[in-house]
This record gives C-alpha cells, sequence and structure tokens, in this order.
C-alpha cells in the first residue's frame, strides 16, 4: 500500500471529521421556544437550571437537574442560602385538586398533565408547601409557562419540572418508606471558564505546530529539488519546484464538493445516530488517531534515531516500512485501543485530544491548499456550511443538525469523538468545552500555506503572513467563545468568525503589499532558476577578482 494512497484515506478522514462547531455541553437539555413562551406579569422568571440534591435518611445521595418555571419566586443561586425540605408524594398525584397530604413547608411531587402548571402550583401553595416539583411524561426537559389567558398570577413558591427518569428515581426513594429531603438551588455559570482558555491554546498550538512542519518539509524539498538542477539531471520525475511525493494537494473542484460531501455524511450521521453508528466512528476515529499519532511520532523521533528512520523493510500489505515505524505501531494501536475501551472515564478526553491534534497535524502536513484561489473557496463553501447546518437547519429539521450531532443525541454516548474537548473546570453544571477537528483545519489548511509561502519567498516573520494570519485566527476563535457565552452556551458556528478574520486579512495584506497575483494563481514566490543563480554567482565571484 504507497504513500499516496495512505493520503487519500487521511484526505478522506479529514472530510468525515468536517462536524465543525463550538458549542457547550450543559446538565440538561431544555426543549421548548422562547419564543412561545413570552413575560407578563406574575409569569416573567428567566428559565434557569436548578439542581435538586436529595438525601435519604440523612445521608447525601443522587443529584438531579430540572428547569425552573416562569410563574414562581425565583430560586436561590448559592447551595449555602438553599433550605433542606422533606419531600412528599403528592395525593392525587396530578396535583389537580387539592392534596390530602399534610404538608408543613415541605417540597410536594407531582406529576404532569390533566391541568395547567400553575393550577397545580395554586393547589400546592394552598397546602403549605414550600415547593412543588413536576415530573415530565419524557426523558427531556420541558419549560413550564403560563397560559395566554392567565393574568394576575399570585404564585409564591418555586416550580421546578424534572425529566422522567429523575422522578422514578425519586418515587423509589419515597415508596421505600426512606426519609427523603431535598434541596433546590441554581448557581450561575462563570462568564469565562478556564477549559475555553486551554481549549484556545489547543487550536492555536495544533496549527502552529502543523505549519511549521509543513513550511519545513516545503523547504527541505525545494532544497532537494535545486540540488537536483544543480546536479544538471537530465530528467526530473517532477518539475514543481514544491510539489514532491506524499502530498495531495486540494482544486477548486474538491473546495466546492466539500460541501456537498460534508453534508451528506451530516445527513447520515443526523438520521443514523444511534450507539452502533457512534461506535462505528469510533473505530474509524481510532484508525486516523493511530495513524496521525505513528506519522507524527516518527518524524520527532527519526531526529535521534536516523538509522532507524532510513532503514526500509518490505511488509506484506503495507508495503515498504522503515524499522522506527514498525517500532512506534505497536505503542501507537495499544494508545489508541486503550482510548477506545476507556473512552467513557473521567479523564478520557486527554487521550481523545492527544489522538485527535496528531490526526489534525498529519492532514495539514499531508493535504495542501496550493494557492489563495483554493483557500478561498474552501474556506468560503465551509462558511456557508456552517452557518447552513448550525442555523438555517433548524427551519428544515425543527432542531440544529450540527449540534446533535456533536452532542451525540439519541446515541446515548457523549458526543462523537472527531472533537477536542477540556471538561469546564470550574463550572458547577459541569460538561465540556469542545472544538470540531474542522474548525482547526480548515482554516488551518490556509495559514499552513501562509507559513510555505513566507519561507521560500524568504520573507521575515513581521513582513510575512503567516504572524497575521495566525493572530486574525486566533482572534476569530476568541470572537467566537465571547458570542457563545453571550449566547447563553447556546452552540456557535465557529467558521462564522473565524473565516471573515483569518480570510479577511490574507486578502487584505496581499492586495496592500501587491502579492495577490502571485497568491492568488502561483502560490510561490518566483524563483530563479539554480543556473541562473551560478551564472549570477560566476559574475560576481570575476568582479571581485578584477578587484
Amino acid at each position: 500500500m504507497d504513500l499516496q494512497f495512505f493520503c487519500r484515506v487521511f484526505l478522506i478522514t479529514a472530510l468525515i471529521s468536517l462536524v465543525c462547531q463550538v458549542c457547550s455541553v450543559t446538565a440538561g437539555d431544555i426543549v421548548h421556544d422562547d419564543d412561545l413562551a413570552p413575560k407578563k406579569p406574575g409569569c416573567e422568571n428567566d428559565f434557569v437550571l436548578v439542581k435538586v440534591q436529595t438525601w435519604v435518611d440523612g445521608i447525601e445521595d443522587a443529584e438531579f437537574v430540572g428547569v425552573g418555571a416562569r410563574f414562581g419566586t425565583t430560586i436561590v443561586s448559592k447551595e449555602k442560602n438553599a433550605n433542606q425540605r422533606r419531600l412528599i408524594l403528592s395525593d392525587p398525584r396530578d396535583c389537580c385538586s387539592a392534596p390530602k397530604n399534610k404538608l408543613a413547608n415541605d417540597v410536594i411531587m407531582v406529576d404532569r398533565g390533566h391541568c395547567k402548571f400553575t393550577t397545580k402550583a395554586n393547589y400546592a401553595q394552598a397546602a403549605h408547601a414550600s415547593a412543588i416539583l413536576i415530573i415530565n411524561n419524557q426523558k427531556e426537559l420541558y419549560k413550564m409557562v403560563c397560559e395566554p389567558d392567565e393574568t394576575d398570577l399570585d404564585i409564591h413558591i418555586p416550580a421546578v419540572m424534572l425529566p422522567q427518569d429523575a422522578g422514578t428515581s425519586l418515587e423509589k426513594m419515597l415508596i421505600s418508606n426512606s426519609s427523603v429531603s431535598v434541596q433546590l438551588y441554581s448557581p450561575t455559570r462563570p462568564l469565562v471558564d478556564i477549559a475555553e482558555v486551554f481549549l484556545w491554546l489547543m487550536a492555536v498550538g495544533t496549527i502552529l505546530c502543523a505549519s511549521y512542519w509543513s513550511a519545513w518539509s516545503a523547504r527541505e524539498a525545494a532544497i532537494e529539488q535545486d540540488k537536483l538542477l544543480k546536479d544538471a539531471l537530465d530528467e526530473i520525475p517532477d518539475t514543481r519546484p514544491v510539489g514532491s511525493g506524499g502530498i495531495v494537494d486540494i482544486n477548486t473542484t474538491s473546495a466546492i464538493l466539500f460541501v456537498v460531501v460534508a453534508s451528506c455524511f451530516l445527513v447520515m450521521l443526523y438520521k443514523l445516530m444511534s450507539y452502533w453508528f457512534v461506535e462505528l466512528l469510533v473505530v474509524l476515529f481510532c484508525i486516523g488517531g493511530v495513524e496521525g499519532l505513528q506519522t507524527c511520532s516518527v518524524a520527532l523521533l527519526s531526529r535521534w534515531f536516523k538509522c532507524a528512520g532510513k532503514t526500509y523493510i518490505k511488509v506484506p500489505f503495507f508495503g515498504t516500512l522503515s524499522y522506527l515505524t514498525l517500532a512506534v505501531s505497536p505503542f501507537c494501536i495499544a494508545f489508541a485501543v486503550v482510548w477506545a475501551v476507556y473512552r467513557n472515564v473521567s479523564f478520557a478526553w486527554i487521550g481523545q485530544d492527544i489522538l485527535g491534534i496528531a490526526l489534525i497535524i498529519t492532514v495539514l502536513q499531508i493535504v495542501h491548499v496550493p494557492n489563495l484561489k483554493v483557500g478561498t473557496v474552501l474556506l468560503s463553501c465551509a462558511f456557508l456550511y456552517d452557518i447552513f447546518w448550525v442555523f438555517v437547519s433548524k427551519k428544515l429539521f425543527h432542531e440544529s443538525v450540527m449540534i446533535v450531532v456533536a452532542r451525540g443525541d439519541r446515541s446515548g454516548e457523549d458526543g462523537i469523538p472527531m472533537l477536542l474537548k477540556i471538561p469546564r473546570m470550574f463550572d458547577p453544571w459541569g460538561g465540556y468545552s469542545i472544538i470540531g477537528f474542522g474548525d482547526i483545519l480548515l482554516p488551518g489548511l490556509l495559514i499552513t500555506f501562509s507559513l510555505r509561502y513566507d519561507w521560500l519567498a524568504n520573507k521575515t516573520l513581521r513582513a510575512g503572513y503567516f504572524l497575521w494570519a495566525m493572530i486574525a485566527y486566533g482572534l476569530g476563535l476568541l470572537i467566537t467563545y465571547v458570542a457563545l457565552n453571550l449566547m447563553d452556551g447556546h452552540g456557535q458556528p465557529a467558521l462564522l468568525y473565524i473565516v471573515p478574520f483569518t480570510l479577511g486579512t490574507f486578502l487584505t495584506l496581499g492586495k496592500k503589499r501587491r502579492d495577490l497575483r502571485v497568491l492568488w494563481t502561483r502560490g510561490e514566490p518566483e524563483r530563479p532558476c539554480p543556473h541562473i543563480r551560478l551564472e549570477h554567482q560566476h559574475r560576481e565571484e570575476l568582479d571581485d577578482n578584477d578587484h
């Protein structure tokens, strides 16, 4: 199996991995449209997630997550200010009439249905309940609102909706004749979590490493090409200055086809999302991760083990491999297998990020944007793709297809593996800050191109394009996280902010420096042929001798 075939595999893997968005995974999904729940007097609370901590016979037990209603009093935000109250199961269960229970500032648990939410709350309040927990008849959370004809509401107890499975667990506790008490509070989420800072550094650092590796390889290829020309070889297999074997150049057609292929794959993920399908994606991710980890490891270790890196052996099915590759491969495979087996443990995100970063760096090393024209087409298509599947798809599918796929809804898993993620460290609701591979990979193709151009043109860091493209990418990603927090954690299409910053900076600088024509068409600076440089050098030597 030759290297060119592996390149095609990497390219396909990159397209598969373009589930690109940034979103914050919260503790519970709230299924309701805010536009259908306008505020009015007595019904003007913000919808907030509520923690319901339980104690059974005085011993701390499970914690559940609910959502507060539009009506009722607001729920305290600090745990130390929340009181423990005894939990009582309503009789009748729906609380559509006065409860038969004797309540003394207790929390009453009722079933959803048969009457209005506000009716249940009024009966509970009249029975001297301190709060009401309404159990949904579905697994999701639902935002409790007031009916359009309800006015002058006077409800002074908190009302919280809990999902069906939480209600089942609480009912089992109560039926066992145990003394159950609960504590309700709604901690505020920090404006910025340190996880987002580390995720930003990971994304920027990944592109930085991939760019320098790609530029170094391109310069080595150019030097080797010059040596061949200087030696006056009659036949040169590839006359392109940078076009060495193992590199896949994207063209305009493939950049446009990206939208079609990625969209089809995304819809397939959305429709077929299930436990077994996520397992299949895990296998594909492990294959790509092993290849990426092996490529990066061999490239790094070959600097110290040059002999093993340059000595080859022919292996059936895999073709010619170096001894260093054979030595590294078992460790890479073992790493991926261990991650796949233990991917649900709390620290598995570390292994996922290592495999993901190695895969992205390898793709950026092998897949190249040959010029600014192709880069512009690719990022423009990705820009429209991201916006459509995060925002516009809601009109067609009644939910954001991109966010549903990234979170792994309906799969029973924590999401697809084609993501870099870090646990939110200071967020009381937990969850992960995540970024899709495409949000790093696609802009990274243009940024690696900029550094290759700068090195071949012998430009300084400040006079080149890489530094400014890198700063623009970092700012675009930073604005994405600002928008994410302003939108209360709702998923954002990162390329909506990254593409204008990165591509706009590149195009503006190119036009200002009058390099745009070369960047747009050739993608590499004009370089004199080696024999011309030799003649010029020879003339300079003769001039020196004359003096």
